[in-house]
C-alpha cells in the first residue's frame, strides 16, 4: 500500500460523507454559541438569560431529562426501543418518594432506581422474550405505570401525615454544595459585561448549590461512555444493537445483554424520577414528570445515540424549560432573537454548500423571527409554557438528516438465528 493511499484513508470523512468533529471544532462551536447568546442577551436586555440562578435552575431541570435519555441510550444501543421511559420515570418518582419520606432521601434514590428497573424488566420480558412490538410494549408500560402509582397512592400517601392521594409527604433534602469561589462569579455576572458576564454566569450556575445527586448524575455520562465504548462488555452489548445474528454466531448471549441493557435503562430512568421527586420538588405529585421521559428520548436522538450529544440535548431542553420559571416571556423573546441569529448562520452555511433553495427558505424563517422580535413586546404565556416542546420538535426536525441509529434497533430477534 502506497503512502498516498494511507494518507487518503486518514483524511477520509466519516461514513455518510461527514467528517468527525475534532476537539478544536467543538470548542469553536461552543465559543460561537456563547458569543451569540451574549449578543442576544445584550440586545434584548434579558440579563437573567445567563444568570447564575437561571443556569442553576436549568441544570436541575436537565438532570431528569438527561437520565431518561441515558436510559434510552442503554436500551437502544442493545437494539431495544424504549418508549416506556416516561412510565419508568413515573415509577422512579413514586418509589423514590415512598421510601424517601420514610427512611431518608438516599434510600429513596435507591428504591427509585429499583422501581424504574422493574419497569425496565417488564419491558424486557415483553420485547426480548415474547417478541412484542417495542412501541406497543413501551406504551403499555407507560399506561401501567400511571395506573399502578395512582392505585398505590390511594392507600399509602393518602393515609400518611401531610400526604394525599395525589402527593406524598415532604421528603428531606439531599445535601447541596457550592464550589469555593463560585460566589465571586455571581458578582461578575451582575456587571452585565458582554461575553465575560455571560461566561461567569454559566460557570457559576454549574458550580453553585449543587445537589450531591446532581454530581452523581453528571458522572454517569462519562461512566456510560467508558462502559459502552471502552470495555469488552460494552462492545458485546452494542453488537446486539448492530447485528444480533452476527453477535450470536460469535458466542454472545444476545438475550442476556438485551435484558441487562433494558433493566439498566429502567434504572437510569428511575433515578431520574427519584431526582425529580427528591431534589427538584422535594415531594411526589401525580403527573409531575410532564413528559420528560419523551423529551429524554428526543435528547438521545438529538445526540445521535451518544452520551455527550445526549447531554447537550438534555441541557438545551432543560435550559428552555427553565426560561418560563425565571424571566418568562422576556427570556423566551430573547431566545427568539438567538434562534434568528442561528438561522442566519445556517443559511450562510447552506449558501457555502451551494444549497441555494434551502438557504433561501432558512433565510425567510430567520427574517420572520426578526420581524416577530421587532413587533412583539410580550410573548403570550401559552407560548412560554409550550417553549420546551416546540424546542424539542425544532431540534429533531433540524438534526434528522445527520442521525444514525443502531442498525438493528427495534428489529425483532429470536434466539438461535445466528446458528
Amino acid at each position: 500500500m502506497s503512502a498516498g493511499t494511507v494518507s487518503a484513508k486518514k483524511a477520509a470523512p466519516a461514513p455518510g460523507g461527514r467528517r468527525k468533529l475534532t476537539l478544536p471544532w467543538v470548542l469553536l462551536i461552543i465559543a460561537g454559541g456563547l458569543v451569540l447568546l451574549s449578543l442576544a442577551r445584550t440586545i434584548s436586555g434579558a440579563n437573567d438569560l445567563t444568570s447564575v440562578g437561571q443556569v442553576s435552575q436549568a441544570l436541575v431541570l436537565a438532570v431528569p431529562i438527561g437520565l431518561a435519555g441515558l436510559g434510552g441510550l442503554w436500551a437502544e444501543r442493545a437494539g431495544v426501543v424504549n418508549i416506556g421511559l416516561e412510565g419508568m420515570l413515573i415509577l422512579g418518582t413514586w418509589f423514590g418518594a415512598w421510601a424517601g419520606y420514610q427512611w431518608g432521601p438516599w434510600t429513596g434514590v435507591l428504591v427509585g432506581i429499583v422501581g424504574g428497573a422493574l419497569g425496565g424488566l417488564l419491558h424486557a420480558v415483553m420485547t426480548v422474550t415474547f417478541n412484542v412490538n417495542h412501541i406497543v410494549s413501551g406504551v403499555a408500560v407507560n399506561i401501567l405505570a400511571v395506573g399502578f402509582t395512582q392505585y398505590l397512592s390511594e392507600f399509602t400517601f393518602a393515609e400518611a401525615p401531610g400526604g394525599s392521594s395525589k402527593q406524598s409527604p415532604r421528603i428531606e433534602p439531599i445535601t447541596s454544595i457550592t464550589v469555593p469561589g463560585a460566589d465571586s462569579l455571581a458578582e461578575l455576572q451582575d456587571k452585565h459585561w458582554f461575553l465575560i458576564s455571560d461566561i461567569a454566569g454559566i460557570v457559576g450556575g454549574l458550580l453553585t448549590n449543587l445537589s450531591l445527586l446532581t454530581v452523581v448524575a453528571l458522572l454517569l455520562i462519562p461512566a456510560t461512555w467508558w462502559v459502552l465504548w471502552r470495555t469488552a462488555f460494552g462492545l458485546r452489548l452494542r453488537s446486539c444493537g448492530e447485528n444480533p445474528v452476527a453477535a450470536e454466531s460469535l458466542g454472545v448471549n444476545v438475550y442476556k445483554y438485551k435484558y441487562i441493557a433494558v433493566i439498566v435503562s429502567g434504572g437510569m430512568a428511575g433515578l431520574g424520577g427519584a431526582f425529580l421527586a427528591i431534589v427538584s420538588t422535594g415531594i411526589y405529585q401525580e403527573g409531575q414528570t410532564g413528559g420528560r421521559g419523551y423529551i429524554g428520548l428526543a435528547a438521545m436522538i438529538f445526540g445521535n445515540w451518544m452520551p455527550g450529544g445526549m447531554a447537550l440535548g438534555a441541557g438545551l431542553f432543560g435550559f428552555t424549560d427553565s426560561l418560563k420559571l425565571r424571566g418568562g416571556a422576556e427570556n423566551v423573546l430573547a431566545m427568539v432573537l438567538l434562534v434568528a441569529f442561528l438561522l442566519v448562520l445556517f443559511a450562510a452555511w447552506q449558501l457555502y454548500k451551494k444549497q441555494t433553495v434551502k438557504a433561501a427558505v432558512t433565510g425567510v424563517f430567520a427574517a420572520l423571527l426578526f420581524l416577530l422580535y421587532a413587533v412583539t413586546d410580550e410573548i403570550p404565556s401559552q407560548f412560554v409554557d409550550a417553549a420546551p416542546y416546540v424546542t424539542t420538535l425544532l431540534v429533531l426536525a433540524l438534526s434528522a438528516q445527520r442521525l444514525r441509529m443502531p442498525k438493528a434497533d427495534g428489529m425483532p430477534y429470536r434466539k438461535g438465528q445466528g446458528k
